[in-house]
């Protein structure tokens, strides 16, 4: 009866086991898949996310951690294999009903009740541990993308404004020589034009250059070689934390993966403290033996030659030397108290990053709006100077320092964009969230 309570309960535990796989597995699926239903929607950038989830060696390998960590749970939860022995005689002990030829026998180890149940705890919570490496490392990689996104998405902006202003100094330059043919100007205006036109080429350049190893890292982080070229919005959107900065605290301290790995961590080494306990109380073995008798020749007995079934054979393991058992516990419980120590010093780590990172938010932030207003204030100038310089109002070394005075402020408004979208990522990173701003 005792065996087969324990088959049933060993199968129930197993069902459940893999049930909780694939259901984590489901679960896992129905994460991206609100995500690629909104790439085609909205932003290009989550078709990458997805992509990357799939592909991601690092990902992939720290789930299969995890699920090979569940796998310890059966190993540790069942009971030791039975020993079976078996003895011949090469010669034959005499007995009253004949000599003994072989001898069969088996036994079970059985350890004290609940202890293959708390190991089973340690090695599932170990699980859980494994568990939240593998989250915290997904939501490292989404910011990730995002962040490389977004560096790709300014240089092509920057490549473009960088563009259109070369087209703009061409016409400048044509205009130049015109009134130095005419002798309106002198030859400086025109070498003026050429210096930018320099000076503008070589931050092309620089760009085309800086677009390469970004590109790589890209791919790296998707593992795959991008065939066709990286879709990006007409313009980035900028994103918007849900939450005020308190919440943002407690959702820090409440879900953050690595603060959660700690706390699994602790529960790890006090289930293995119970653990030790249980180690340290006596463990039975139960066995029968089977003996077969040979027939003793002329004698006539009620018995001669009857085989002996020897049942039961009990045996029990008496842990004497409680040092052992003693140190366990101390060991598990000075591990305990080392976790939550890291754990502390992790809060506090966590919330300074959490400091600076909203900090450079709100930098970032009035950073958008100063060069909002400063592009739009630099276009109405630079159309105005045009005009007076048309009507020979102005000279052209003010055209040309308000042409450099907006690029460098169109330039600044795509970088503070940027720089509040990875600033919202990072923040939401620290959190332990996904970016909730594209499920809404």
């Amino acid at each position: 009866m005792g065996w087969k309570t324990k088959s049933r309960k060993f199968n129930i535990m197993k069902n459940k086991r893999y049930k909780h796989i694939k259901g984590w597995l489901v679960a896992f699926s129905l994460i991206l898949l609100p995500l690629l239903s909104q790439a085609q929607e909205e932003r290009p950038v989550v078709r990458y996310l997805v992509q990357g989830a799939e592909n991601n060696p690092r990902l992939k390998a720290l789930f299969n951690q995890y699920l090979a960590a569940l796998e310890q749970v059966p190993q540790v939860g069942t009971l030791p294999d039975p020993q079976v022995s078996f003895a011949y005689f090469l010669q034959p002990v005499e007995t009253r009903v004949g000599a003994q030829r072989t001898t069969f026998s088996a036994s079970q180890m059985f350890p004290w009740f609940g202890t293959l149940e708390a190991q089973e705890r340690v090695a599932a919570q170990r699980a859980k541990v494994k568990l939240q490496v593998f989250e915290e490392a997904k939501l490292e990689l989404y910011r990730d993308i995002r962040v490389t996104y977004n560096g790709l998405y300014y240089l092509q902006v920057a490549t473009r404004i960088t563009e259109e202003n070369l087209e703009i100094l061409k016409a400048f330059k044509e205009l130049a020589q015109t009134y130095f043919e005419t002798g309106q100007s002198g030859l400086s205006s025109v070498l003026q034009v050429e210096m930018e036109e320099e000076e503008l080429r070589s931050r092309l350049e620089y760009l085309e250059d800086s677009r390469e190893p970004l590109l790589t890292k890209f791919e790296q982080l998707l593992n795959t070689d991008l065939q066709q070229p990286i879709s990006f919005p007409d313009s980035l959107w900028e994103e918007e934390l849900l939450l005020e900065k308190e919440a943002i605290y407690k959702t820090l301290l409440a879900q953050n993966p690595r603060l959660e790995q700690l706390r699994q961590e602790a529960l790890v080494y006090e289930n293995q403290v119970e653990l030790a306990e249980k180690m340290g109380l006596p463990s039975f073995t139960l066995g029968a033996s089977y003996t077969s008798i040979a027939d003793r020749n002329g004698v006539e007995m009620p018995d001669n030659g009857k085989d002996a079934i020897l049942f039961p054979q009990v045996g029990i393991r008496v842990p004497i030397y409680r040092k052992k058992y003693k140190a366990m516990q101390k060991e598990a419980l000075l591990e305990k108290e080392a976790v939550v120590l890291r754990q502390e010093n992790l809060e506090n780590q966590l919330l300074t990053e959490l400091e600076e990172a909203y900090r450079d938010l709100l930098e970032a932030r009035r950073r958008v709006a100063l060069y909002r207003r400063l592009t739009s204030l630099a276009e109405e100038s630079f159309a105005l100077l045009q005009e007076e310089f048309s009507t020979g109002k102005n000279s052209f070394e003010e055209v040309l320092r308000m042409e450099r005075q907006l690029l460098n402020y169109r330039l600044e408004l795509a970088q503070a964009r940027t720089d509040l979208n990875n600033q919202v990522y990072n923040i939401n990173y620290l959190m332990g969230s996904q970016h909730e701003t594209e499920n809404r």
